[in-house]
């Protein structure tokens, strides 16, 4: 079985959103790392946002500036699944959340895949463990990154049933090791922790806009100034803690909050938006008017500020409460 050690070529099977920037963090780890993906378009797209996070990482004094092109070369773009997985270690695939894709990928991965490979999936929305050959689940993990993967701490780490609690534990060591935060989760659920909880904290925003209570600005400004910042500090359960879980319980006896009827239903306000082609940045208008905004400026703009609330994270995780 393989060890922590053993580990020192990565294939990142997808080079699409989520591949380069998880790409980018393995070999600023000091891994070797192999990129897949079926279009040449997408392997050039991913190689010039490979590159141009580098510098960025380097403008904010995350790497060194040298060390760019040295990072850079570490990764290798491959034209076939069998080129990249060869020799690898480990495997992260990234690929489309399509079960059709998924499918056909792993079948090519158990026809070559040595049976000491770890093999991680990045999917968000599916049981990838229902998805892949039954030969592959005593090596199949999921770790579950965040967009965009070189900036988001967090990755969610979860093992098939047959496969050894030994390979979840290298999975967290490794991401650790890269500067990740990874969370090791005891048993797989559909959502995992953040997007169940995103999930509920959606059916209020919408139920709130939906029924005239408040705007997405008061919403946004409003999470904010308080449960955002303090959970920086303190998280969720510790905040119970300090507040005295007898109030939190005594919210559940006097029912001081119902859950929204229909709050499973599509909100009313977000499907007005889809229907009207306001699909966020990338139609330049959303619960927000982006009209005239230059968007790489923007998103340049959220990449700074996020440099910094996770440098000031990372001071706090490393010293808790």
């Amino acid at each position: 079985m393989k060890t922590i050690d053993d580990i020192k070529k990565i294939a990142v099977l997808g080079a699409g959103t989520m591949g380069p920037g998880i790409a980018q963090t393995y070999a600023m780890g000091g891994y070797e790392v192999t990129m897949w993906t079926r279009s040449e378009a997408t392997r050039e797209k991913a190689k010039a946002a490979l590159h141009a996070s580098l510098i960025t990482f380097a403008e904010e004094g995350e790497i060194e500036a040298d060390k760019v092109e040295e990072i850079y070369s570490h990764v290798n773009f491959k034209l076939t699944v069998e080129e990249a997985i060869e020799g690898a270690d480990m495997i992260q695939e990234t690929i489309v959340e399509n079960k059709d894709a998924k499918v056909a990928l792993y079948e090519q991965i158990a026809a070559v895949v040595e049976p000491d490979v770890i093999i991680a999936s990045n999917t968000s929305a599916m049981n990838i463990f229902e998805v892949v050959p039954e030969k592959l689940l005593p090596q199949m993990i999921i770790a579950h990154w965040y967009a965009p993967p070189q900036l988001i701490p967090l990755v969610e780490v979860v093992k098939s049933e047959q496969a050894p609690q030994e390979y979840a534990d290298i999975a967290v060591t490794l991401l650790n090791n890269c500067g990740k935060t990874a969370v090791l989760m005891k048993k797989f659920i559909k959502g995992y922790i953040v997007n169940r909880l995103q999930q509920c904290l959606n059916r209020e925003v919408f139920y709130l806009m939906d029924n005239g209570y408040c705007d997405a600005e008061a919403i946004d400004l409003a999470a904010k100034a308080s449960f955002i910042p303090r959970a920086c500090v303190l998280g969720l359960c510790k905040r119970a803690d300090f507040g005295g879980l007898d109030m939190t319980a005594n919210n559940y006896k006097n029912k001081s909050y119902t859950m929204p009827e229909h709050g499973d239903e599509m909100p009313k306000v977000l499907a007005e938006h889809v229907e009207a082609g306001e699909l966020g940045i990338k139609t330049g208008k959303g619960f927000y008017d982006y009209t005239g905004v230059d968007l790489d400026e923007l998103k340049a703009k959220r990449d700074k500020q996020l440099f910094e609330v996770f440098r000031l994270e990372k001071k706090f995780l490393n010293d808790p409460v």
